[in-house]
């Protein structure tokens, strides 16, 4: 499997599965999207797939950051 300048790997047929839009979102939650990523993801992703993985990555993230702010304040005594 080729891989592109931003470490996602390109998909052998025409539609995107979950592992490569999860890691094309991923990679653009860092900022490392390149724009034939970008090009790609337009070309052959189904913008629902995109919206359903992008509210579930946000919402583990939100949730990580809230579950660690709540353990450092226990911990602090607050």
């Amino acid at each position: 499997m080729p891989h592109q300048d931003d470490g996602v790997p390109e998909p052998n047929g025409d539609k995107l599965g979950w592992w490569h839009t999860v890691a094309s979102i991923a990679s653009a939650m860092f900022g490392v999207r390149s724009s034939r990523g970008r090009v790609r993801d337009f070309g052959k992703g189904k913008l629902s797939q995109f919206i359903i993985v992008g509210i579930v990555m946000i919402a583990a993230f939100v949730t990580t950051l809230v579950l660690i702010v709540r353990l450092l304040l226990r911990n602090a005594g607050l």
